[in-house]
Protein backbone atom coordinates (compact mmCIF):
# COMPACT_ATOMS: atom_id res chain seq x y z
CA UNK A 1 0.00 0.00 0.00
CA UNK A 2 1.44 3.22 -0.88
CA UNK A 3 1.40 6.02 2.05
CA UNK A 4 2.31 9.46 1.85
CA UNK A 5 3.61 11.18 4.96
CA UNK A 6 4.33 14.99 5.43
CA UNK A 7 6.11 17.05 7.73
CA UNK A 8 7.20 20.41 7.91
CA UNK A 9 6.62 23.69 9.96
CA UNK A 10 3.31 24.42 10.68
CA UNK A 11 4.03 28.05 11.36
CA UNK A 12 5.45 30.19 8.71
CA UNK A 13 6.48 34.25 8.89
CA UNK A 14 5.46 36.41 5.85
CA UNK A 15 8.16 37.01 3.64
CA UNK A 16 9.66 33.96 4.38
CA UNK A 17 9.85 30.80 2.37
CA UNK A 18 7.12 27.20 3.34
CA UNK A 19 8.75 24.02 3.35
CA UNK A 20 7.23 20.87 3.27
CA UNK A 21 8.33 17.54 2.39
CA UNK A 22 6.42 14.19 1.47
CA UNK A 23 8.15 10.94 2.24
CA UNK A 24 6.78 8.02 -0.12
CA UNK A 25 6.19 4.56 1.04
CA UNK A 26 5.21 1.78 -0.88
CA UNK A 27 5.83 3.40 -3.94
CA UNK A 28 8.64 5.14 -5.82
CA UNK A 29 9.05 8.98 -6.98
CA UNK A 30 10.58 7.41 -10.07
CA UNK A 31 6.94 6.08 -11.25
CA UNK A 32 3.83 8.55 -11.56
CA UNK A 33 3.35 11.53 -10.43
CA UNK A 34 3.63 13.40 -7.38
CA UNK A 35 1.36 16.34 -6.57
CA UNK A 36 1.13 19.18 -3.98
CA UNK A 37 -2.10 20.42 -3.26
CA UNK A 38 -3.71 23.12 -0.71
CA UNK A 39 -7.05 24.01 0.39
CA UNK A 40 -7.17 27.57 1.90
CA UNK A 41 -9.70 28.39 4.94
CA UNK A 42 -13.72 28.67 3.43
CA UNK A 43 -12.00 27.96 -0.50
CA UNK A 44 -11.72 24.93 -2.83
CA UNK A 45 -9.09 22.70 -3.24
CA UNK A 46 -6.08 24.46 -5.66
CA UNK A 47 -3.50 22.62 -7.73
CA UNK A 48 0.06 23.89 -7.16
CA UNK A 49 2.50 21.91 -9.01
CA UNK A 50 3.37 18.19 -9.57
CA UNK A 51 6.63 16.85 -10.39
CA UNK A 52 6.90 13.74 -12.59
CA UNK A 53 8.65 10.60 -12.45
CA UNK A 54 11.22 11.79 -14.72
CA UNK A 55 12.03 14.38 -12.18
CA UNK A 56 10.26 17.05 -14.74
CA UNK A 57 7.69 19.84 -12.95
CA UNK A 58 5.12 21.74 -13.82
CA UNK A 59 3.17 24.38 -11.43
CA UNK A 60 -0.07 26.44 -11.11
CA UNK A 61 0.11 29.56 -13.41
CA UNK A 62 -0.65 31.71 -10.50
CA UNK A 63 1.95 30.38 -8.19
CA UNK A 64 5.07 29.58 -10.44
CA UNK A 65 7.17 32.12 -9.73
CA UNK A 66 7.22 31.09 -6.18
CA UNK A 67 6.84 27.24 -6.07
CA UNK A 68 9.49 24.67 -6.45
CA UNK A 69 9.38 21.24 -6.04
CA UNK A 70 12.03 19.01 -5.54
CA UNK A 71 12.97 15.49 -5.22
CA UNK A 72 15.62 13.39 -3.38
CA UNK A 73 15.12 9.99 -4.86
CA UNK A 74 17.58 8.27 -2.57
CA UNK A 75 15.23 9.07 0.48
CA UNK A 76 11.94 8.32 -1.46
CA UNK A 77 10.74 12.35 -0.93
CA UNK A 78 9.85 15.18 -2.82
CA UNK A 79 9.54 18.89 -1.40
CA UNK A 80 7.25 21.87 -2.10
CA UNK A 81 8.71 25.37 -1.32
CA UNK A 82 7.09 28.55 -1.41
CA UNK A 83 8.49 31.89 -1.21
CA UNK A 84 7.55 35.17 -0.06
CA UNK A 85 4.41 34.01 1.84
CA UNK A 86 2.14 35.91 2.99
CA UNK A 87 -1.38 35.15 5.32
CA UNK A 88 -2.85 34.38 1.96
CA UNK A 89 -1.08 31.10 1.97
CA UNK A 90 -2.53 30.12 5.31
CA UNK A 91 -3.63 26.57 3.97
CA UNK A 92 -3.80 22.78 4.47
CA UNK A 93 -1.06 21.69 2.14
CA UNK A 94 -1.16 17.90 0.89
CA UNK A 95 0.61 15.49 -1.29
CA UNK A 96 -1.19 13.08 -3.37
CA UNK A 97 0.02 10.70 -5.83
CA UNK A 98 -1.45 10.56 -9.80
CA UNK A 99 -1.12 7.70 -11.20
CA UNK A 100 -1.46 9.01 -14.81
CA UNK A 101 -4.63 7.17 -14.96
CA UNK A 102 -8.50 7.60 -15.38
CA UNK A 103 -9.09 8.45 -11.57
CA UNK A 104 -6.27 11.09 -10.43
CA UNK A 105 -4.92 11.45 -6.68
CA UNK A 106 -5.24 7.97 -5.54
CA UNK A 107 -3.28 8.23 -2.58
CA UNK A 108 -2.57 11.16 -0.10
CA UNK A 109 -0.83 12.30 2.90
CA UNK A 110 -2.40 13.36 6.38
CA UNK A 111 -2.73 17.04 5.50
CA UNK A 112 -0.69 19.83 6.98
CA UNK A 113 -2.03 22.88 8.53
CA UNK A 114 0.09 25.67 7.69
CA UNK A 115 -0.49 29.14 9.10
CA UNK A 116 1.06 32.51 8.08
CA UNK A 117 1.52 34.59 10.76
CA UNK A 118 3.92 36.90 12.24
Amino acid sequence: QVQLQESGPGLVKPSQTLSLTCTVSGGSITTNYWTWIRQPPGKGLEWMGVIAYNGRTVYSPSLKSRTSISRDTSKNQFTLQLSSVTPEDTAVYDCARDAGDYYPYDYWGQGTQVTVSS
